[in-house]
């Protein structure tokens, strides 16, 4: 169908816009039965993972990969390649984790809903883009329709494209709104909750304490073994468990153009400049120089040019050329062509009788039959015939039919209009009248007004890359592969470099399977796949990387799981062993200690916290403690009324506390208890906004991707 490839055409700026949307905005769930929990189907033994016990077959996957670089129209980057292999592999954890949760709750789609999406504001972005009017910038409702008409006529490969890129995500998404606002409805703060909240809130507690903080034993004389370190991760696996992976380093040799390329560059880009200058033609001058900045034969407001030079250019009288100046990676002549008087704003009117659908670029009338049309509109209109009844009657344009006929316009969107077009509306003058051709067919245009008029130029550029010589690259090569040839290994590694003062980079992030960027470069997915067979201390060749050629060394592999003794040590040695001292403490002081006997036992004094009421059961510190969540649990514990609590392990250290008095302060006005409800359930919505991400994390999902990406 023509609405896939005008899709395609837009290229990038749809893509983009999906990869930026939301895992959500990716579900995808199976609407045709028999296809296996695929869009596509397909029986290749193949698969690229599991999810849910569910296989995950790479010519399904690759399937949906190659529609989604086909929308970047030829265009797509290395980066982008993992950007979209990530956002299909999301798409279809998200497709099978919720699908489960869909059929469950009996979630349905209607052929009713789906005309109400389709054909409104809430339309997917893949129909808006496709369907923009290009004079309004909006959707055109009409067109869609009439494209959808035929749309349900097509069949085979045409007909899954539409339905896989644009039906079925609809549909999908549909789904998880409903599903969202089911989750979101759930968040139900009963009256019992909030009356014992709001009492918790007000209530405050007046303590007696000793405080006997850990280093009343001295480290050196608990030792931490590595079993003890294990014992404890295995207590607590969910704060130490670690995703596997590599710690990479690498060494990199630019590949950049040196100073020598730089001034070669400058010197061939200043050759051309006399011929330029002189030339008359300068949009095939431009092309034939092979400009990395292309002709355009259009002008543009001194408000509007962007580069540094824009002084030096609007001062240029026609047909002089400036430069070469440094412009980004390019060097630059710029050649003044014309200038003339422009608005930055006009408002016109116009009727249209198109000769082609603008879509799918089939005739709808003769161009002489058209071009007798528009005259004799424009001679009644001429003759008095009101305009708004002549476009209701007859102009093609459905996007203005409702406004008169009348569009605004800014300079900023003269290249996104019919050539011809934009000529008369930002050439002319306020009041001009006139029948213009266009591709999409016979206007009948009336200028209206112009306003801020300024001047406006027309530049050419000639640009030129600054690219390395083979002498840079062959330089760079042969360093790296020196490098790669004498360190073998890690420790070989860190010899050459010290030898050689060269500077490597080490990686603190823990880099995954189908990862693709290492540090500062963007690219490097196949150095990562290389770590991944690789042992650990083993280097690798040299990749070339972007402008670099470039030496990996795994540093370390890390299991998935939890870490072993000496990873964790640093992170969790401390805490094992204030839990030996807290053992200690507790022992001496008996298993009913009074303030006073924990005092003694210690030589410590007592202290008192809350005289102020700020010890309240929010509070996150305590006056004169600290953070200790353990101890304001304690302090709201009317058992401690009548005697000192058991001795508390803390964060810091070892408490023992007694309450002095309890009391609450004065209830808040009826406003500020509706405010803290409302913020209560707000927090309750924004805890439950992470439903997905706790689904995800149950599912059981196997991604294999790494070994054949």
């Amino acid at each position: 169908m023509q609405i896939i490839q005008n899709i395609r055409e837009k290229g990038a700026a749809i893509v983009i816009g999906v990869i930026a949307l939301s895992l959500i905005g990716f579900i995808l769930m199976d609407a045709k039965p028999g296809s296996n929990g695929s869009i596509f189907g397909g029986n290749q033994s193949t698969s690229i993972g599991k999810i849910n016990g569910e296989a995950i077959e790479s010519k399904d996957f690759n399937a949906r990969v190659k529609q989604a670089e086909e929308q970047y129209g030829g265009r797509i980057s290395g980066t982008q390649v993992y950007e979209v292999r990530q956002s299909v592999w999301d798409r279809l954890v998200a497709e099978k984790v919720l699908g489960t949760e869909f059929e469950k709750l009996g979630l349905k789609f209607s052929p009713k809903e789906m005309s109400s999406i389709m054909f409104s504001n809430g339309a997917p972005n893949e129909l808006k883009q496709a369907f923009t009017n290009k004079a309004t910038g909006q959707y055109d409702i009409a067109k869609a329709q009439e494209w959808w008409i035929q749309a349900k006529k097509s069949k085979g490969e045409q007909r899954d494209a539409i339905e896989s890129q644009i039906v079925e995500p609809m549909i999908l998404q549909s789904l998880y709104n409903k599903y969202n606002s089911m989750i979101a409805a759930s968040a139900y703060y009963p009256t019992w909750m909030q009356q014992n909240e709001i009492t918790d809130s007000k209530a405050f507690s007046n303590i007696s304490y000793v405080a006997i903080p850990y280093n009343v034993i001295s480290d050196s004389t608990l030792k931490v073994t590595d079993e003890d370190l294990v014992d404890y991760m295995n207590k607590h696996k969910a704060i130490y468990k670690l995703d596997g992976g590599r710690y990479i380093s690498y060494v990199s040799f630019s590949a950049n153009p040196s100073s020598s390329d730089t001034l070669k560059s400058l010197q061939a880009t200043a050759a051309l400049k006399q011929t330029f200058a002189a030339d008359t033609n300068a949009k095939v001058f431009v092309a034939r120089n092979m400009s990395a900045i292309n002709y355009y034969d259009g002008y543009t407001l001194k408000s509007k040019l962007q580069m540094a030079q824009k002084d030096s250019i609007a001062s240029l009288s026609t047909g002089n050329v400036i430069g070469p100046y440094l412009d980004g990676g390019n060097f630059v002549l710029a050649k003044m062509i014309d200038v003339r008087q422009m608005p930055d704003s006009v408002k016109v009117r116009h009727i249209l009788i198109a000769t082609k659908d603008p879509q799918t670029g089939q005739p709808l009338v003769e161009d002489s039959i058209a071009k007798k049309r528009i005259d004799s509109i424009a001679t009644a209109v001429k003759s008095g015939t009101d305009f708004n009844e002549m476009v209701l009657k007859y102009s093609d344009d459905k996007g203005s039919k409702e406004k008169k006929g009348e569009y605004d316009f800014a300079s900023t969107q003269f290249g996104t209009l019919a050539k011809e077009f934009a000529e008369t509306i930002f050439y002319g003058t306020a009041g001009d009248k006139k029948v213009v051709h266009t591709d999409f067919g016979w206007h009948y245009i009336e200028v209206i007004n112009q306003k801020n008029f300024e001047p406006a130029y027309k530049v050419a550029y000639v640009a030129k890359q600054i690219l390395p010589t083979d002498e840079t690259v062959n330089n760079a090569s042969s360093k790296a592969t020196r490098l790669a040839g004498e360190a073998r290994d890690a420790k070989a590694l860190e010899t050459y470099i010290t030898k050689n003062g060269i500077q490597k980079v080490d990686v603190p992030e823990l880099i995954k399977e189908n990862d693709y960027r290492l540090g500062g470069l963007q690219d490097a997915r196949q150095l990562i796949k290389w770590a991944f067979t690789a042992k650990q201390g083993d280097v690798s060749e040299p990749f070339s990387i972007e402008d670099h050629f470039v030496v990996g060394v795994v540093n370390k592999i890390q299991p998935e799981g939890l870490p072993d003794a000496k990873t964790a040590r640093p992170m969790t040695e401390q805490t094992v062993r204030n839990l030996k001292k807290a053992e200690l403490i507790t022992k001496k002081l008996t298993s009913a200690p009074t303030i006073q006997s924990a005092a003694a036992a210690y030589n410590l004094q007592p202290g008192i916290a809350g005289a102020d009421s700020t010890l309240t059961f929010s509070a996150q510190i305590i006056n004169g403690i600290g953070n200790e969540p353990k101890v304001i649990g304690a302090a709201f514990n009317k058992a401690f009324q009548s005697k000192a609590s058991e001795p508390i392990a803390g964060i810091n250290g070892v408490y023992v506390i007694k309450i002095n008095s309890m009391g609450n302060k004065p209830a808040d006005t009826p406003e500020v208890l509706a405010q803290q409800i409302t913020q209560r359930t707000r927090g309750l919505l924004q805890q439950m906004s992470g439903w997905f991400e706790s689904l995800r994390k149950t599912a059981d999902i196997k991604d294999n991707r790494s070994k054949q990406l």
